[in-house]
């Protein structure tokens, strides 16, 4: 191998080698797993947990998601080793930095160069997505003459792809793409095993989709789908896993790989297990020999045993989670202390509360648990502890000890969200993303930068598509996170769905049909640009 060489680390981490540069992307090796011990890279990757593998002389982390950024294994680096990491509205990847004792912590806007090692031409660089809904960022490498694009879990629009490849001078040596979700929905919410399949399929295809819509425009000279599907080794999650049940949410790279290969033929394309390495110049792929007799194409027993095995060694630390997270116990302070925090949480925006207007009604169990009914809007959130009567539009069942992880400051909400420790149930089943945000970002900052860019929007810009044998004209961009429609909708029965989330609309009065969201502006046209349905 001759050219810059990057080692796969397992779900989106990359260990890239170059002259004068080692840097880690997204590692997550820590053997604890994330998101309340819930989460786990699959396959095992622990056989990298090597002095020389570490060895680097910079960390870029895209986001805060614990399965991207790894405190444990960033807190064992030496203190020199700088640790790189997009601008957010929110501050709380600085601020877990700070509290594992990383001073050496570097923060760049959008495209701006990061320098690596001694040659100007050898730079990073951090694309974040549009819409601050989501703190998602792909990162740029160019180096030795080379270029990588690793999308880790950001949504990046072809006109940033587009962009990206003007500033490395052509089409991308390498694409790191993720096409496996990190969602709760359809999995923790009370559907019926045919009803979690259909969403569960659309949910995939759709994400499916949306690479490959991308990745025919980009055609990067070699693409390969990684960061996921993550493993559950806990008894309480474990039928969750890819392959264990039909329909799941979370593919494996090989069911990625698969659909690439038959929709765009002439797209090179690969995976890495971790361990595994590939030659940026060359595109040659050396494999680790500790996966020889390993296949993610083998059957549902051999997975299963795997995974058996796999939970049996992560066993002390599946306890500690445990431990970690203690009940509450009994009396009144756990529900006071409930109540103090959501109600808190009504301070941070207006505008977000004014977009929620319902009823969440938290079923806790364990000691100094109850029924709590959270009114979360118009204009206040009041928590009613003696709850259970009346109508709730959405209801969270969970055991205390996660639950008090979150009021006491040990755990974000949407990690504990993440962690799968709950379940679910909509009624009517439509989808908020702003009763979703407010408890994810917590934070007046980031909540008012979406309030920003959602204000700035255009919803007079329109495109033309066909629905059926009718002509019509709609809004250009989507109305939840602004994604171009004429990249990512798709038109299936009178109905657009915007592939950048899942989001439908009915062409016959623009109303959004599975979420709170605004409408899309739906009128008849003339001369048309049809929005293609088939990817």
């Amino acid at each position: 191998m001759s050219g810059p060489i990057i080692t796969a680390l397992g779900h989106a981490g990359l260990r890239i080698d170059a002259p004068g540069v080692r840097l880690l992307a997204d590692p997550w090796l820590s053997l604890g797993g994330a998101f309340l011990g819930s989460w786990f890279p699959f396959p095992d990757n622990s056989h990298l947990l090597r002095p020389e593998m570490l060895d680097v002389d910079l960390v870029v982390v895209s986001h805060e998601h614990l399965d991207h950024l790894d405190v444990d294994l960033i807190a064992g680096l030496p203190a020199e080793v700088p640790v790189v990491i997009p601008r957010y509205p929110s501050t709380v990847m600085q601020r877990r930095l700070r509290a594992i004792g990383r001073t050496g912590v570097v923060v760049l806007d959008a495209w701006q160069r990061y320098p690596l090692g001694d040659d100007p031409d050898d730079w990073l660089a951090v694309i974040p997505e549009q819409c601050p809904m989501s703190h998602d960022s792909a990162v740029l490498i160019n180096i030795a003459g080379r270029s990588v694009l690793h999308t880790n879990d950001a949504r990046i629009s072809l006109a940033q792809a587009r962009r990206a490849m003007a500033e490395v001078g052509g089409p991308f040596d390498l694409m790191g793409v993720q096409m496996s979700g990190a969602s709760w929905h359809p999995v923790r919410y009370e559907y019926d095993e045919v009803e979690r399949e259909r969403i569960s399929t659309i949910k995939r295809v759709g994400k499916f989709k949306a690479v490959t819509r991308l990745l025919r425009s980009v055609q990067p000279r070699m693409v390969m789908p990684y960061a996921g599907p993550p493993c559950f080794l806990d008894d309480d999650l474990f039928e969750l896993n890819s392959r264990l049940r039909p329909g799941g949410i979370f593919p494996d790279q090989d069911e990625a790989l698969a659909w690439l290969a038959e929709r765009l033929p002439q797209q090179a394309g690969t995976y890495l297990l971790p361990g595994d390495r590939i030659d940026v110049t060359s595109l040659e792929v050396l494999r680790d020999p500790h996966w020889d007799g390993f296949s993610l194409a083998s059957t549902s027993a051999e997975r299963r045993q795997y995974l058996v095995e796999y939970a049996a060694r992560r066993r002390p630390y599946l306890e500690a989670a445990w431990a970690a997270n203690p009940e509450p116990g009994a009396g009144p302070r756990a529900a006071e202390r409930f109540k103090a925090h959501l109600e808190s949480l009504g301070t941070l925006s207006e505008y977000f509360l004014a977009r929620i207007g319902m009823t969440v009604r938290f079923e806790v169990t364990g000691a100094g648990g109850g029924v709590w009914d959270a009114h979360i809007g118009p204009d206040q959130v009041r928590v009613d502890l003696d709850g259970g009567a009346g109508h709730a539009d959405y209801r969270l069942i969970m055991d205390g000890r996660w639950l008090d992880g979150v009021v006491s400051g040990r755990t974000r909400w949407e990690e504990l969200l993440l962690s799968l420790r709950f379940t679910a149930r909509r009624q009517p089943d439509r989808y908020n993303d702003y009763l979703v945000g407010l408890l994810k970002h917590a934070d007046r900052a980031a909540l008012r930068a979406i309030e920003k860019f959602e204000a700035a929007r255009d919803p007079q810009e329109t495109i033309e598509i066909t629905a059926g044998d009718e002509r019509v004209r709609v809004s250009r961009f989507c109305p939840h996170a602004g994604e171009d429609l004429a990249e990512t909708g798709v038109v299936v029965n009178g109905v657009l769905r915007c592939l950048g989330h899942n989001f439908e609309f009915d062409l016959s009065t623009g109303a959004c049909l599975n979420a709170r969201c605004d409408p899309i502006m739906v009128s008849p046209a003339g001369d048309y640009e049809a929005v293609s349905e088939a990817v």
